[in-house]
């Protein structure tokens, strides 16, 4: 399509891996010069994006599109269709994703008209996001926070974005938190608790590298069960989680993931991973010629300050049983003691819904502080 009053502007589907790899590094020309923006790793992004590596799209449709004017890339969205979302009765939703432009409101209305309309022809009247590409994934957009450097798998943004994603008709849906922390300290109380015995019928170990598929399969059922009821939940598949401990299993590291089972039954579960945006901040997103190197260097010898928890679940039947309610605290407890074994001093835990009361109650608890603002929008679209 081109924008009225602006021929020169062109808005393109992305249909060839040309497009795509375009596609994927207009974040790093719009954000070249803020000093707190760090270039993912393109091998990553090429998978993450792609139908053929990510189990994503098993169970849902996207579509990518480019902003062009006088031949340079000015802008990027995606619109998704996701089958395993849940949508309210009598309001089809679709997404929109991976929004990234210059500093033009036109740019955004032609970007965004396109998505829409896509949607809308496939019978959504209503949009949310944005998702990069499932909530299970990057999600929603930075609007508190610009400061400093997000973590791994933590969208980063520039301040006008939101204000040009309000001007064309969005309002805020829901604003997640993203915590943070030193290394995690405990209140004494909590201290106290955690020194006591584990009690009858608890277990607790780290994941099991010899029955690894088992263990998957646990955490989706812990995933899915305790987030369940979570504000625009969708399940995580096998696949999927699959799909990314082997496209990003070289950044695990050993005795990270831990799992509690209570009474013979996998009960809840955490995982902490290092910042892969910290130990890559310096490649400008490639491996080559010498980049390789430097990553296998700091992840393998190295000390690493920055780690994340991005995910952790306990069962509902189990989140009012005295054993199922410390479960957050020993597995946080755990992840600390080993990740401080690999030089941890600083720790991101999120991120968390704004009313998710009790985590939001367990991250205050280890003395964290909310320190950025993730926006998710939506809008009628008729």
């Amino acid at each position: 399509m081109t924008t009225q009053g602006m021929s020169d502007l062109k808005i393109i589907p992305v249909s060839s891996q040309a497009e795509l790899e375009r596609f994927i590094r207009v974040p790093m020309r719009i954000n070249a010069a803020d000093p707190n923006y760090i270039a993912p790793l393109l091998f990553e992004r090429r998978e993450a994006l792609s139908p053929k590596h990510n189990p994503f799209f098993e169970h849902a449709e996207a579509q990518f599109w480019l902003a062009v004017r006088d031949g340079q890339d000015v802008g990027r969205i995606s619109a998704q269709i996701d089958s395993l979302c849940r949508e309210e009765p009598g309001k089809p939703t679709g997404q929109f994703g991976m929004i990234c432009a210059e500093d033009d409101p036109a740019i955004f209305q032609a970007l965004f008209a396109t998505a829409e309309a896509w949607l809308k022809a496939r019978g959504k009247t209503h949009v949310m996001g944005p998702f990069n590409l499932s909530i299970n994934e990057e999600t929603g957009l930075l609007v508190d926070g610009f400061d400093t450097p997000s973590f791994f798998l933590m969208p980063h943004d520039q301040p006008f974005v939101g204000r040009r994603i309000e001007a064309l008709g969005y309002a805020k849906a829901k604003d997640l938190l993203a915590w943070y922390t030193g290394v995690p300290t405990f209140p004494k109380a909590v201290d106290k608790r955690l020194a006591r015995p584990l009690g009858d019928g608890v277990v607790f170990r780290p994941v099991d590298k010899n029955n690894f598929e088992r263990d998957i399969k646990s955490l989706v059922e812990i995933y899915n069960d305790a987030w369940a009821d979570n504000w625009q939940s969708v399940p995580i598949t096998e696949s999927e989680t699959k799909y990314m401990k082997d496209s990003l299993g070289f950044i695990l590291k050993d005795r990270l993931i831990w799992f509690m089972e209570i009474d013979g039954e996998p009960a809840a579960f955490g995982v902490m991973v290092p910042d892969l945006n910290w130990i890559a901040r310096d490649l400008g997103g490639k491996l080559f010629p010498f980049g390789w190197a430097k990553l296998l260097w700091r992840l393998k010898v190295g000390k690493i300050p920055r780690f994340r928890v991005p995910l952790m679940g306990v069962k509902r039947k189990f989140a009012k049983d005295p054993r199922g309610i410390l479960a957050p605290f020993r597995i946080i407890r755990e992840l600390r003691d080993q990740a401080v074994k690999y030089g941890m001093t600083n720790t991101e835990c999120g991120w968390v819904l704004e009313d998710n009361r009790p985590m939001n109650h367990i991250m205050e608890n280890l003395q964290a502080v909310p320190y950025k603002t993730y926006r998710i929008y939506e809008k009628a679209i008729g």
